[in-house]
């Protein structure tokens, strides 16, 4: 049982325990769970309680008089006056109809569902960013089958070795000795001196890791500091499924979050791809920087990537980056801001992203240059129409 229900258990009984703090002067104080329903007469106002710790059989009406949850109310007559404009109705009625009541009561049960499933997320995190969840669209709660993770996981058969080489650098930035780590593998830093990304996509980021003698402030160290914003799991209006907002103002060119999930071979992702084919959407995503090996997959165990919706026009962009492990066949994949987003808009990325190869020994950023055969970032496998609703959508993605 969680404290919550021990409490409420405690008082059920007229027990005392010290460790919840119920004793002999609140022993008889309840805790109002959500209100289910309103009525108003001549007198007053009443309200339909759910008891914490009590079934819903042991409901009674209170006055508004005796009751001391503003928060509580506020939500309730949000809800109530959502309802009531779905059906036309302009003014709140001395006594609600029995559909009304019983949306009420869902909205109620879905948001303490949807609560308890969002003190998990960020009990599990391991990010400084907090992630909050909300529905207002329907009564879908949280999904089934997902696991919160923080970083890969392994799948079977795969062995992953630690093979990375530090530096030696004191001042990363201004006086990196040989290069810095992207030094060693002849490529160019890629953070400024506010950890925003100045190469262009296509191009490999290499961070300190802990073999450097660098500090763990050391602005060559930016992914591995996880998601530094607050984030929030919505339900989308046009029928995308869940979306992901942040609820920051965030500047361009701004590390957001990894796509984590289950790194698997690339045999198992076929098989896995032609089952996610047939239920209409996917969570593959080919990790092919050098050679199309291992593939990740987020379906089941993935962090707040897994609700990031696909765009045409996104605001979102794929960097490979390499830190304790420099095996170029397993790339971490990190989403960064292309432009400046605002706060309450929703994140995108492209799942389809087609990106110009670069020559990695050129300081010349030219867009239109191209190299065949050099590698290209992760492809998201999707094989579904597109929603994305933009002015530059391309209807199908696959």
């Amino acid at each position: 049982m969680s404290w919550e229900e021990l409490e409420a258990l405690c008082r059920r009984e007229r027990l005392h325990c010290e460790q919840l703090g119920v004793n002999g002067a609140n022993v008889k104080d309840y805790d109002v769970e959500f209100l289910c329903d309103y009525k108003k007469t001549k007198e007053e106002e009443l309200y339909l309680v759910k008891w914490k710790g009590f079934p819903e059989s042991d409901n009674t009406w209170e006055p508004k008089r005796n009751l001391k949850c503003p928060k509580l109310m506020k939500q309730f007559h949000l809800d109530l006056d959502q309802e009531l404009r779905r059906h036309k109705r302009r003014c709140t009625p001395k006594k609600l109809d029995k559909e009304v009541a019983s949306f009420l009561v869902q909205k109620a049960k879905l948001r303490q569902r949807l609560q308890r499933w969002e003190a998990h997320l960020n009990q599990t995190r391991n990010h400084p960013g907090r992630i909050f969840v909300m529905n207002e669209v329907d009564f879908e709660g949280p999904p089934k089958n997902f696991t919160y993770i923080n970083n890969y996981k392994v799948g079977q058969g795969i062995v992953l070795d630690e093979m990375a080489v530090g530096c030696d650098c004191k001042n990363c930035l201004e006086e990196p000795m040989n290069g810095c780590c992207p030094g060693a593998s002849l490529h160019r830093m890629a953070y400024n001196e506010k950890g925003q990304v100045r190469i262009r996509a296509g191009q490999p980021i290499y961070e300190c890791n802990s073999q450097c003698s660098c500090s763990l402030d050391c602005p060559n160290r930016v992914v591995q500091k996880g998601i530094q914003f607050d984030l929030c799991i919505f339900k989308t209006e046009n029928g995308r499924g869940w979306g992901v907002r942040t609820l920051q103002h965030i500047r361009k060119n701004t590390f957001i979050m990894e796509y984590v999930g289950e790194i698997i071979t690339n045999d198992e992702a076929e098989r896995r791809g032609h089952v996610y084919d047939c239920q209409g959407s996917t969570y593959l995503f080919d990790l092919d920087y050098v050679e199309d090996v291992y593939t990740v997959d987020a379906a089941h165990q993935g962090n707040i990537s897994h609700f990031v919706n696909h765009s045409c026009n996104p605001n979102l962009q794929v960097f490979n980056v390499f830190i304790e492990n420099i095996d170029e066949r397993l790339p971490r994949i990190a989403l960064f801001s292309t432009r400046a987003i605002r706060a309450g808009e929703e994140l995108t990325f492209d799942y389809k992203m087609q990106i110009d190869p670069v020559d990695t020994e050129s300081t010349k950023m030219d867009s239109s240059f191209s190299l065949a055969g050099l590698p290209s970032s992760p492809k998201k496998r999707i094989r579904v129409e597109c929603h994305c609703g933009s002015d530059s959508c391309r209807k199908y993605l696959f």
